[in-house]
């Protein structure tokens, strides 16, 4: 899957709740854990603007393109996977 949802990096960086996420923009929990999971189709601009409101970011927080064999550590962060290759 090229696009990464990063909704649980930021929710834990920020010490929020899915709950308290799900409460403010006004989706239930169920579709946080399927944008968490990456398991959408799309997202309306008006629920990622919500989101972002919330967890004081950028939608380039929040979703990460990655180029094919790149992999997330841990800490959701890109680890490349074409890293001395030209």
């Amino acid at each position: 899957m090229p696009i990464v949802v990063r909704i649980d990096v930021m929710l834990a960086r920020r010490k929020a709740r899915s709950k308290d996420l799900a409460e403010y923009v006004g989706i239930t929990e169920a579709n946080i854990s399927l944008l968490k999971q990456g398991k959408v189709k799309g997202v309306r601009f008006e629920t990622l603007e919500r989101i972002c409101g919330f967890l004081a970011c950028q939608p380039g927080d929040l979703l990460v393109h990655l180029p094919a064999g790149a992999e997330i550590d841990a800490a959701g962060e890109s680890g490349g996977g074409t890293a001395g290759k030209l």
